[in-house]
């Protein structure tokens, strides 16, 4: 028995590359753009899970109206909070806090984002989603629309990385990792089949 998922990041959001975690901004037209693009050449799906943030949504519904299949809102797939970094670029927040977001870099785990979420309690909702998503779809092909680190928090379960070497891993825009979860002796085997890879 084995269950197939798709991570796919969401495109490029109007305003560019930030820290906007929470923030609802729309996709740009060079994020529809890129995210169309990525789709292409797609497996079966029967399902989709998005995160409730329209930057996820709005593409979700579009492609469950094109295929015909059920799309479902996981807040636990919504980005991490950042607290005081919301809505500031890198280069901004390293001329006002550069030893908290350099530290952060390093060892987020241990260096929250000022008024923002705990990574330890981001792991734990987006491991209960992922669980949730395992044991309700045995057997199935999914797609998750979700948020670069919602998907290094996945692959961090799925491969047992260390919190705090999770930027280590760069989850570009539309981009797609694959996932394989087999049954061995009536337990769940996650196993990463590829990652920033393509579908054709």
């Amino acid at each position: 028995m084995t269950t197939t998922i798709d991570l796919l990041r969401h495109g490029e959001p109007e305003g560019g590359p930030k820290y906007r975690g929470s923030l609802d901004d729309p996709l740009s037209a060079a994020g529809w753009q890129q995210m169309r693009a990525a789709v292409r050449g797609h497996p079966a799906w029967e399902t989709i899970y998005s995160s409730p943030l329209q930057r996820c949504a709005r593409f979700a519904d579009e492609l469950g109206q094109q295929l015909a299949i059920p799309v479902v809102r996981e807040r636990r797939f919504q980005e991490m909070d950042f607290g005081h970094w919301e809505g500031r670029t890198s280069t901004d927040i390293l001329a006002t806090d550069y030893q908290g977001l350099t530290q952060f870099w390093r060892d987020p785990l241990n260096n929250p984002p000022p008024g923002g979420e705990h990574l330890a309690t981001f792991q734990q909702r987006v491991q209960e989603g992922w669980q949730a998503l395992v044991s309700l779809h045995r057997d199935q092909s999914l797609l998750v629309v979700a948020h670069s680190g919602v998907i290094r928090m996945i692959l961090s379960l799925v491969l047992q990385v260390p919190l705090q070497n999770l930027s280590r891993m760069v989850v570009e825009y539309a981009s797609v990792s694959r996932v394989r979860v087999d049954e061995v002796a009536g337990q769940p085997l996650p196993r990463l089949i590829f990652h920033a890879g393509r579908f054709d």
